[in-house]
């Protein structure tokens, strides 16, 4: 299906970002990039370089390969 490596992406954003205690304006303020930016990405609607995801992974310090692993089925889906 066309865009579901972009969902997957995203929710996994949104469950490290709360994970780690950090509202979507403060991770986009890390980031550098505008709050409605983010939003759009956490919900799968914005296509994200490889360069990108790799500082939003080094950012919320994982390996840039668990931004792109589906989910576990036993994992919550905020």
């Amino acid at each position: 299906m066309e865009g579901q490596l972009q969902k997957i992406v995203g929710r996994n954003l949104r469950r490290y970002r709360k994970e780690r205690g950090l509202s979507q304006e403060a991770f986009a303020d890390h980031v550098g990039v505008h709050r409605t930016y983010m939003g759009a990405v956490e919900r799968g609607e914005r296509n994200l370089t490889l360069q990108s995801l790799e500082r939003m992974a080094d950012i919320l310090e994982i390996d840039a390969r668990e931004l792109l692993a589906k989910p576990e089925k036993s994992a919550s889906s905020d």
